[in-house]
């Protein structure tokens, strides 16, 4: 199925594509930081009709309209335009991602990394790949000369799981931090080994699914805070090489809550 994702993403990315730069309808969800436009329902509408066209028994979590329940085992996670701030805002960097589960494990993902025309692949078990060509996490074991990347959660202002603090800690224990506004695009670049780590919480299936297939499929390590296995599902995301993973966790749990508004 990994072809068909791989089409209907692409499909997608040239939407995306010709909306950029272009006058558009904002709308907004959760609050003024949580971001809808008419270009990500135009994605995910395209998506979602190949999807239903081609795989008709198939079941659907997409970002902007929800669950649709399949009749078999297959739900494809559906993030239409992640990273749709940037979007709007004239920032080249966002995303489409479309991971497959078969139950509960994921068995291929794919995200399109659209202004860079980088797509990156994965299918469980058959290694992680850009653009056709394999790539491997970054083998460093070193946190002082890792470079990180992290998001922030819409709800930054109540500062879950106290992120403001974790952010503060590792800006003063790694050479430095990103934030780039993908999620996708963040696993991907620690599978790639642009960065060896990428640590965010409150995310949605639809950030994590395909993403955290790549990064395991290219040798990293995936985890909750505790070091714990996760599903797509989970809201808190470690995803590293591996060699700073243990480092990266101790951080985590030793920044203690310090920020007020």
């Amino acid at each position: 199925m990994i072809n068909n994702v791989i089409e209907i993403a692409k499909r997608a990315g040239e939407i995306i594509r010709e909306g950029y730069g272009k006058n558009f309808e904002i709308e907004y969800k959760t609050n003024e930081l949580n971001l809808v436009t008419e270009i990500d329902k135009k994605s995910e509408y395209t998506i979602k009709q190949y999807i239903k066209k081609n795989f008709p028994g198939h079941g659907i979590l997409a970002e902007e309209s929800g669950s649709e329940k399949g009749s078999g085992e297959f739900n494809w996670i559906v993030d239409p335009l992640d990273g749709t701030t940037n979007f709007a805002h004239g920032l080249p960097i966002f995303s489409v991602s479309i991971g497959i589960m078969k139950g509960n494990e994921t068995i291929c993902g794919v995200v399109y990394d659209v202004m860079r025309d980088a797509l990156y692949t994965a299918e469980l078990s058959s290694g992680a790949f850009l653009n056709g060509n394999k790539i491997n996490v970054k083998k460093n074991n070193n946190l002082a000369t890792s470079v990180l990347v992290t998001g922030f959660p819409y709800d930054i202002k109540e500062n879950p799981d106290n992120a403001i603090e974790k952010f503060a800690s590792f800006l003063t224990s790694c050479r430095a931090v990103r934030r780039l506004g993908s999620a996708a695009i963040d696993f991907c670049y620690v599978a790639q080994g642009v960065f060896e780590g990428f640590w965010e919480v409150s995310l949605n299936p639809w950030d994590v699914c395909a993403g955290k297939l790549i990064v395991e499929e290219a040798g990293g390590l995936v985890t909750d805070f505790n070091g714990n296995q996760i599903s797509p599902f989970s809201k808190q995301i470690l995803a590293t090489n591996g060699g700073v993973h243990n480092s990266m966790l101790e951080i985590i749990n030793n920044s203690k809550a310090s920020y007020s508004i």
